[in-house]
């Protein structure tokens, strides 16, 4: 059985009948397996970049038609909250996407089906299968059974308040400028990169974090920060 034909069976549980398996099996190949099969030539880059889109516009569209008090800022910030790396993997793992992939032995040794990062972007390689396969109402109807029922209470009350925005305003309040964030250093291949960043407050640095992206590097730092601060409050 073909990764295209395993995810398929879980999309008939939820009501969903593929038609083209192709799409669904090159969403679940990571392109590290290429270096390794011959019986690849495209991984599932492309698709992620398609499903990221179009992940956008329904959650977009859901918000916007739930949260009709909110004005741009708040449906802005909800959106990050909901389509954030940690959110898709969380959605990846609980339908077991991680079974699914075509990696390499390498990237299979070093936990790749657990990796949040290739986690999230699988999922949005799902999504954009979803969408050549059967267009974009079968999209949305995944996205409404799979994400956004993770975030209820969010959708509810609106986003929490995260570091970044709370360190934003003790900083321009206390020091009458804003954080800064740099990237210290890199490591790990193109695919799965460590972040480790840093704020400062002018040219001091007040926390440093790290993460398999960017966003999570500085929502770390930016706790840090926080926590720095109120010390010396």
């Amino acid at each position: 059985m073909t990764s295209g034909e395993g995810f398929g069976k879980i999309l008939e549980e939820l009501g969903v009948v593929p038609r083209e398996l192709k799409y669904y099996t090159l969403a679940f190949t990571h392109r590290s397996y290429l270096n390794e099969s011959n019986d690849a030539t495209a991984s599932n880059e492309r698709l992620e970049f398609l499903g990221d889109s179009v992940l956008s516009f329904v959650v977009s569209s859901f918000l916007y038609q739930t949260r009709t008090m909110d004005q741009e800022g708040e449906l802005t910030n909800l959106r990050a909250f909901i389509v954030k790396t940690e959110s898709l993997a969380k959605a990846a793992g609980k339908l077991q996407l991680g079974k699914f992939l075509r990696l390499s032995k390498g990237e299979e040794l070093s936990g790749g089906r657990e990796n949040p990062q290739i986690m999230a972007n699988t999922y949005e390689a799902v999504l954009g299968a979803l969408f050549l396969d059967l267009g974009i109402d079968a999209v949305s109807r995944f996205i409404h059974q799979t994400l956004l029922p993770l975030f209820e209470e969010e959708v509810k009350k609106g986003a929490p308040r995260d570091p970044k925005s709370q360190l934003q305003e003790v900083v321009q309040s206390r020091f009458q400028v804003s954080p800064r964030y740099r990237i210290l250093s890199t490591s790990g291949p193109d695919h799965a990169k460590h972040f480790v960043v840093g704020v400062f407050i002018q040219e001091r640095q007040v926390g440093e974090g790290q993460g398999l992206s960017k966003q999570q590097a500085e929502e770390e730092a930016a706790t840090k920060a926080l926590l720095e601060l109120n010390k010396s409050a």
